[in-house]
This record gives structure tokens, sequence and C-alpha cells, in this order.
């Protein structure tokens, strides 16, 4: 039986490999979106951010009309969904670009804090849909004073 001597990789070889190989799962699964897509409703991107006493969202939903658009709060998790209508005049093939999706969209978060939703402002302009979100009030911790029993 002959004796085989193996080489283990030294620590530069072993990042470098792991490197690579996130590098091929993010450059390829990047492109393919349409499986997740296939699935349901496509996300809205969102920025939440503190202002003063207010969560503040922007959510883009370009194509979208605002009677389409509907926005829910309920126990500290945000929703937004709507759906994106097709132009219905052109046939299949008379594209030869056709990028545009179509249809559900929907994205739910849960918020930093509780807020107050009957005060809660809406508004929608250029396909950006800003909701200003009033913080309830913190409820703080009380001390509990601990007596001795005798």
């Amino acid at each position: 039986m002959a004796l085989i001597r193996r080489r283990l990789p030294l620590p530069h070889e072993v990042s470098s490999l792991h490197d690579a190989i996130d590098r091929l799962f993010d450059e390829n699964l990047s492109r393919v979106a349409w499986p997740f897509e296939m699935r349901g409703a496509r996300e809205i991107p969102l920025d939440v951010f503190e202002e003063g006493d207010e969560i503040v969202v922007k959510a883009s939903a370009p194509g979208i009309k605002a009677d389409d658009l509907h926005v829910e709060v309920r126990d500290d998790v945000l929703r937004i969904w709507g759906e994106v209508k097709e132009d219905k005049e052109r046939q299949e093939k008379d594209y030869y670009m056709r990028e545009h999706r179509y249809g559900r969209i929907e994205r739910s978060v849960t918020l930093p804090c509780p807020v107050k939703t009957d005060k809660a402002k809406a508004v929608f302009e250029d396909g950006m849909l800003t909701l200003n979100l009033p913080k309830a009030a913190e409820v703080h911790g009380k001390e509990i004073k601990v007596q001795i029993k005798n």
C-alpha cells in the first residue's frame, strides 16, 4: 500500500476560496429573481427612520395608483400592498423588450416602537409613499420595592 501525502490548504487559500464562492453565489443569484417573483408579490423597497417624535417610512411604489395602494399597522407590524396593473392594449408579440413588472407588490416590517395609528399621515406623490407615524408614549418601567417578610 502506497502512502500518499496530502497538503492542507493554507489559511489565505481557504479565505480566497471562500471569497470566490461568495462572489459566485452573489453574482448568479442576483440575476435569478424570477423564482421569488413567481411565488407571489414582489417587495416594496423601504426606508424607515426616526425624525423627532415620529417614525417616518418612505416606500417606492412606481406605477401604482393611489387608490390601489393600501397601508395597515397591526401589532407594531406595518404592511403596505398594492397592484401594478398592466396595460392590455399591446400584444406580447409587438414588444422588442419588456422589463416592467406587473402584479401584486407587498412589504411587511416590524416597526421599531409602538405608533399612534389614529394620528398617522400618508402622502403619495410621484410614486413615493411617505408615512409619518407618531410614536406612542413609551411605557417606562417602575421600580417595585421588595419587602421583607417576617
